[in-house]
């Protein structure tokens, strides 16, 4: 196969950040996806609807000419939001849902959940009012190893909340482990999963094995191949609860290559030809365009998109850094060949 057409994707887990770098990082997606669930870790977080919606418009007012996206944003969920909040969610289009943080678990997750027990009013409003809830499924005890995390929150927290309200949809972003995998399988249609490039192409040897590599250090940690192999047989697999999410995260070079650097793998230069390169190694692009442009609408209650992208078979390299108003960014995959790209 030289060349695919698929419905265009959409992106069902992004972050863009905010001021100067949007006009990057907007552009970037932009130009390959018409939909982007769009994570609300700023600083300050995003709360509240009003917030979202001035996010939005700063977010709008960065996309190029002549490209069509729709921001679909999400709301930090705290301790202190209220059903009040929720119901306001529920009735704003340009809303999709709340993200759940563990306190301390990711990048700007300093205001997120310390007490997800504390939780119960506002998902019961959740659940109510439809407002699906993603979830970074992370515990953040210290005694808790990190590759260990996910599996613990699983177990300790997402197994209740599922079953006291079966009716609640809920997303488990960005998952890394079997026990991710099996959960999402064996829990009801109102639960589903997205995938990032990186862990379906990765692994943590990819990460330690001759010297850290910080640009492939994102939070869920990448785990073992036995791990990453549960992960390709379940995108292979066509099953509709998974599906395409980047968890695109821009940070610059110079805090990714620190004595403390930044977690996050910014994919969005090559969001879809990244995914192209792991089902082509597969041979199963013919599951591409269901896991990228079918299965996340689905869930979500959107309509399919009706515009239409190829990919062309034609070799081609990432660039080692971007040029961005912030600063160079070193993009995931820097310097590596892929196989595909998109046709112009």
């Amino acid at each position: 196969m030289q060349q695919l057409t698929l419905t265009r994707p959409d992106d069902w887990h992004l972050h863009l950040r905010d001021g100067a770098l949007l006009k990057t990082t907007v552009a970037a997606s932009a130009q390959v996806f018409n939909r982007a669930v769009v994570m609300p870790n700023l600083v300050p977080p995003v709360t509240k609807v009003e917030m979202a919606l001035a996010y939005r418009q700063r977010i709008l007012a960065a996309i190029p000419d002549g490209l069509s996206f729709q921001p679909l944003m999400a709301l930090y969920l705290t301790a202190e939001t209220t059903v009040e909040e929720i119901k306001a969610a529920a009735e704003n289009p340009h809303v999709i849902g709340f993200k759940l943080y563990p306190s301390g678990a990711t990048t700007n997750s300093a205001a997120g959940v310390k007490s997800v027990e504390a939780l119960a009013p506002v998902l019961e409003a959740m659940q109510h009012e439809q407002v699906p809830l993603l979830v970074h499924g992370e515990v953040t005890d210290h005694d808790i190893d990190i590759f260990d995390r996910e599996k613990v929150f699983i177990d300790r927290h997402l197994v209740p909340i599922t079953t006291r309200f079966p009716q609640l949809k809920l997303v488990l972003e960005h998952i890394t482990t079997g026990d991710a995998v099996d959960f999402v399988m064996a829990a009801n249609d109102n639960v589903a999963a997205t995938m990032t490039p990186q862990h379906l192409l990765m692994n943590r040897n990819d990460l330690l094995v001759g010297g850290v590599r910080p640009h492939n250090y994102c939070l869920p940690i990448l785990k073992r191949r036995e791990h990453q192999q549960r992960l390709q047989q379940a995108a292979l697999s066509g099953n509709a609860k998974f599906f395409l999410g980047t968890d695109s995260a821009p940070h610059v070079q110079a805090n990714k290559e620190t004595a403390c650097g930044c977690a996050g793998c910014y994919s969005a230069p090559a969001a879809l030809e990244l995914y192209a390169e792991f089902f082509s190694q597969h041979d199963a692009l013919d599951k591409l365009e269901n896991f990228a442009s079918v299965f996340g609408a689905a869930f979500y209650g959107f309509e399919r998109n009706q515009e239409k992208v190829t990919l062309v078979r034609d070799e081609w390299q990432l660039p080692a850094t971007l040029d961005t108003a912030d600063g160079a960014i070193v993009p995931y995959y820097a310097g590596e060949k892929l196989q595909w790209q998109i046709k112009k």
